[in-house]
């Protein structure tokens, strides 16, 4: 059986559009009188800090408002152990009703049609509370939480660790809170805006970067893997050397690695690295380099790729069973403008051999006349195919020619004599000849270990010179000329001598020297005389334990080896002499 479905028919269409229709027309009306009431006028249910203002013009607002509003004296913070009162004059509170009531005019008014209506509309069924524009000096304010904030907040203590005795102590540290000053600004703020005199609570953020015992022992593990380990930050002949309390200060319990102690050693490098550009000169005068500079690249640190090499070198630390890392700064280079081999034609292109020495406790005379002859020698030309001859290319050593008197060995004695020092000079030659590679035809150890050699380099490093023998003396086997440049600093009683000239790509090795034979010195003499007082005791020479050093000096090219040598260096033990006196005393 069907059922019939009954369709409206026209007639009822008609009038319910129509009634539809006229529903929405009198909507409109009535919007179109809410609308026209409040033009020029705050629209109802809208108050400023609980100061009803709907209907009203902004100035006729302004005026209400700063009849019924006064300023607070203070504002109350509460502490979980004092109370603190600050004056609103302290940093001068004004309000501005003006612009406060303007701004409740504009928040219906802002031109987007379909945000304004809603809010116009919203109005009617749901009032709207304001708060007022404050004007005031924020940096008074900011200096006065500011010390509230310290005399409330707790302190944290971070944790601490550092290498006892060879032995990794870490303090855990222990929690602290401070201030959430953002929050309580903001806290600040609402309650001057509102004019509520409630006391504000001071709000408290924990911060607490102690470790638990779990994360002191493993990080007590991993400070384990450092000690007694280094690492060396490497560019040309400086380098920046990290002792095991010195990386462990890299390393943090929390997050690994400690980022600001890594970048301020990356700003370290960049201090002790960087270079601007250098451009070459060379000037050629009577067969001699009056002025040289060779041409060096300009040297920008990068650091950031330095800091992540920092990061990779202490993750191998602590995989690593080596007590020694080294790896080569990172760096950006700019050419010079005029390079050394444009500045000349003898085939001076660059650094090919460097020796370095330091001669700390010398005396005077002694520091003058190493300064004296590593000028005589500074600027000597080598040729291709030419033996040199230290002695001969330092010329007269005397009083004569500018020496001082210092000490020397001679005749199986440590004696006052003029030139002494300049063997600093002939065994920092010595090593530079060693690094370029270059053939040694003659060279001759001290009769006994020299403090001033050791003091930066093992034992058999050094060469003894004393005119006309024993000489130091090397071949230049290289396709150019070699320019000798001896640079000595008095000041921090360092030495270096550079070889400059065309590299052909050989490549020396040294072993490491071998100590043997080592005999004590013998027992200290005491020598009656009669120059000196009774009493009087002076000590004319120093004792020195004797050894054999030996070690390997190895020369090769493209893989292929092209000279050899091994160097033996045979100190004999040497006895302490003094002076006793015996005339009598005045």
């Amino acid at each position: 059986m069907r059922r019939s479905i009954h369709l409206p028919t026209k007639k009822q269409l008609k009038r319910f559009v129509t009634a539809i229709l006229a529903f929405f027309l009198l909507l409109g009306l009535i919007l179109s009188v809410y609308f026209l009431l409040f033009t020029g006028k705050i629209y109802p249910n809208t108050f400023v800090a609980g100061v009803s203002v709907g209907g009203m013009s902004p100035g006729k607002a302004a005026e209400i408002l700063s009849n019924s509003i006064a300023s607070p004296e203070k504002i109350e913070l509460v502490g979980s152990l004092q109370s603190y009162e600050i004056e609103t004059k302290n940093f001068n509170l004004k309000y501005d009703f003006a612009a406060s009531s303007q701004r409740v005019y504009n928040a219906t008014r802002t031109g987007n049609i379909f945000f304004d209506f809603t809010n116009r509309i919203w109005l009617i069924f749901e009032p709207k509370n304001f708060g007022l524009i404050t004007d005031l000096n924020e940096a008074d304010l900011d200096k006065i939480l500011s010390v509230i904030a310290g005399q409330v907040s707790n302190d944290p203590v971070n944790p601490t660790f550092k290498l006892v005795k060879g032995e990794p102590v870490v303090n855990p540290g222990k929690p602290g809170t401070k201030v959430d000053l953002n929050f309580l600004r903001a806290q600040i703020g609402n309650s001057l805006a509102f004019v509520n005199g409630s006391p504000i609570e001071i709000p408290l953020i924990v911060v607490d970067n102690s470790l638990t015992t779990e994360e002191v022992d493993a990080f007590k593990l991993r400070l384990e893997k450092y000690i007694g380990k280094s690492l060396k930050i490497k560019f040309e002949y400086n380098e920046i050397n990290l002792k095991d309390d010195d990386l462990i200060k890299l390393l943090d319990p929390k997050s690994g690695y400690n980022k600001g102690g890594i970048e301020s050693l990356a700003q370290d490098a960049a201090v002790k690295f960087n270079r601007d550009p250098q451009n070459s000169k060379f000037v050629f005068e009577n067969g001699r380099v009056n002025e040289f500079m060779p041409s060096l690249e300009g040297i920008s640190v990068d650091k950031e790729a330095l800091g992540e090499k920092i990061i990779e070198q202490l993750s191998l630390i602590e995989i690593s069973e080596d007590k020694l890392l080294s790896f080569e700064v990172p760096v950006i280079k700019t050419p010079p403008e005029i390079t050394t081999d444009e500045v000349n034609n003898l085939g001076i292109n660059e650094l090919i051999g460097r020796g370095a020495s330091t001669y700390f406790h010398s005396i005077a005379s002694r520091v003058h006349n190493v300064s004296l002859a590593a000028s005589r020698i500074n600027g000597t030309l080598v040729k291709p195919g030419e033996i040199f001859s230290f002695n001969n290319a330092l010329g007269d050593v005397s009083q004569f020619t500018g020496y001082q008197q210092a000490y020397i060995i001679s005749d199986g004695k440590t004696i006052l004599g003029d030139g002494g020092g300049v063997c600093q000079v002939s065994t920092t030659l010595f090593r530079s000849i060693l690094d370029a590679g270059l053939p040694v035809t003659e060279r001759q150890a001290h009769a006994y270990r020299v403090g001033y050699y050791e003091q930066d380099s093992p034992p058999g490093l050094d060469a003894t010179v004393y005119g006309p023998t024993p000489d130091l003396k090397f071949k230049n086997d290289t396709p150019g000329y070699i320019l000798i440049e001896a640079t000595a600093n008095p000041k921090n009683y360092s030495l270096v001598l550079e070889l400059y000239g065309t590299s052909d790509g050989r490549v020396s090795t040294i072993s490491k020297p071998s100590i043997t034979n080592v005999t004590p010195p013998p027992d200290d003499l005491y020598q009656d005389d009669p120059t000196l007082p009774t009493g009087t005791v002076k000590q004319i020479d120093f004792k020195a334990w004797g050894a054999k050093v030996t070690f390997n000096y190895t020369v090769t090219r493209d893989g292929q080896k092209i000279y050899s040598k091994t160097f033996i260096s045979n100190y004999r033990p040497w006895q302490a002499i003094f002076l006793r006196g015996t005339a009598p005393a005045n």
